[in-house]
């Protein structure tokens, strides 16, 4: 279980993974400038291993062929790496939901009569507001 990334829909084996690390940008003197602590992690979805068709489909759509995650959170490597698994495995879960469908609504009559009322007092003032014309 420790060699995959779970998520809903997929087991992601952690080989599929493309691992980058870099220096930390910010303060923090010689750690800082010489330890490769910000972890980046990417998918490839169109090609990794452990994802169904059906998820792998909504996968792309949601996400896009690549999905990626940077940390730089902690000065650990190691803490960086296990928070973007997390963060990972969150952003496949969360694209895993299925959208609410709306129900359309309609209008009170009681709605439509007020917001009407409303319309001709606002009519009516600006009305009052012009000069008054002479028809004969």
């Amino acid at each position: 279980m420790d060699d995959e990334l779970v998520a809903p829909g997929c087991r992601i084996p952690l080989s599929e993974i493309d691992w980058t690390f870099t220096t930390s940008g910010g303060p923090g003197g010689q750690h800082a400038n010489k330890a490769h602590t910000r972890v980046e992690a990417a998918i490839d979805l169109r090609t990794a291993r452990g994802i169904n068709a059906a998820t792998r489909a909504r996968l792309i759509t949601k996400l896009g062929p690549l999905l990626r995650v940077v940390v730089d959170d902690t000065r650990s490597q190691a803490r960086n790496r296990s928070i973007a698994l997390e963060r990972l495995a969150d952003r496949i879960e969360v694209a895993q939901r299925q959208d609410k469908l709306r129900r359309k609504t309609k209008p009170s009559r009681g709605a439509q009569k007020r917001r009407l009322e409303a319309k001709k007092r606002r009519s009516d003032t600006k009305r009052q507001r012009q000069r008054p014309r002479h028809d004969d």
